[in-house]
């Protein structure tokens, strides 16, 4: 018997769009049908902490920026994490801090490639989520890790700290530094960054405590995440605002090339700068006086965090929803807040007293 038109029409479509992204039109089993079985056969498509952990995933990780160090150490964490866990690690993403639409085509890639998680850092709050919820809806498990998107637009998101603690711990850092009193700038990285505006927000309230009266934030400058910008931004404050008398950078991008500008400076040891930075960025900047103190989390326990989060989703050990827990290793146990946001703890405080008890 001769096959209809419209059936061979359908079969040969199936046939050369069998990538999850595609498999829609003509029905049949896709990645989505795949994981609901999965979650259906162990925990009735409900969460179930003790589910078996799932191996031979791919988890890929899609950082603002690949060669950035901070999200090198974090890759790190991932992988050891999921070689631990009998799962594939793979790194991809732009190599701008600031190219977003390169990171939608990196996300549909990865989609198209079947990947079964994704730990995304977010270059946009917005600008991420057609083609993440595309994602979700072929089955993959999406975490956004250090920069967020919108809640409906991933399962579950891994967050260095309170953003509201990075926030006002910056300012409390610098207050002290400069003895509440004077004009302070914050370098910042893009723009639409969603991580660096939360902070910045929490900041700025902050500020308006009776404590920090006699302070006042003359200046909100963008490096992008870009050195040789960063490093020029923090000598066009300097030039604009000669009274300056401290700097915050909440990325660990700018908290260097503003150190290596003040170093060689007339301004160093003059005005004060603390922010987010890592010890092994840092630290010959702390002994020779240029930075006092700053602070951080463990980057590689983020992507470890962010790792084990992506495989006890794809596993139904969690689903992303409140108050679900889960096992994160020898990190610990984690409870979901709302918004499906997963603190990995407090920040550290990094200065000459102990900044040599850290590798990172």
């Amino acid at each position: 018997m001769r096959t209809p038109p419209a059936r061979r029409t359908c079969a040969a479509l199936a046939a050369v769009t069998c990538l999850a992204l595609a498999a829609t039109a003509c029905g049949g089993t896709t990645k989505e049908d795949v994981r609901n079985e999965n979650r259906s056969a162990t925990t009735g498509g409900k969460a179930d902490p003790d589910a078996e952990l799932r191996k031979g995933l791919t988890v890929a990780f899609l950082p603002k920026q690949v060669n950035n160090p901070y999200f090198t150490v974090a890759g790190k964490g991932g992988e050891k994490a999921l070689g631990e866990l009998g799962s594939r690690y793979k790194e991809t993403g732009p190599s701008s801090a600031t190219d977003t639409s390169g990171q939608v085509s990196y996300v549909n890639t990865l989609t198209q490639q079947q990947v079964d998680a994704m730990a995304v850092s977010a270059q946009d709050p917005g600008a991420l989520c057609t083609a993440l919820k595309q994602a979700m809806r072929n089955g993959i498990e999406v975490v956004t890790y250090d920069s967020d998107t919108r809640p409906e637009c991933r399962n579950a998101f891994v967050s260095q700290a309170s953003a509201e603690d990075l926030g006002r711990t910056q300012v409390r850092l610098l207050a002290e530094q400069i003895g509440h009193k004077g004009e302070i700038a914050i370098l910042s990285a893009a723009q639409t960054a969603t991580n660096q505006n939360t902070w910045i927000g929490y900041m700025k309230d902050e500020l308006r405590k009776p404590a920090y009266r006699d302070m006042r934030l003359v200046e909100i400058a963008y490096g992008n995440d870009d050195a040789q910008q960063s490093f020029q931004q923090t000598q066009g404050l300097l030039q604009e605002h000669p009274d300056l008398k401290g700097i915050i950078s909440p990325t660990t991008v700018g908290i260097k090339a503003a150190a290596q500008y003040l170093s060689g400076s007339r301004h160093k040891g003059k005005v004060k700068l603390t922010g987010l930075g890592t010890p092994n960025d840092l630290r010959r900047y702390v002994k020779d006086g240029t930075v006092e103190a700053f602070e951080l989390w463990d980057p590689a326990k983020l992507g470890e965090l962010a790792a084990r989060t992506a495989v006890a989703l794809a596993s139904g050990q969690i689903t992303g929803k409140e108050g679900e827990t889960f096992r994160a290793g020898a990190l610990g146990e984690y409870t979901i807040g709302e918004d499906g946001v997963i603190v990995l703890g407090k920040p550290a405080v990094f200065d000459a007293g102990n900044i040599d008890d850290y590798d990172f």
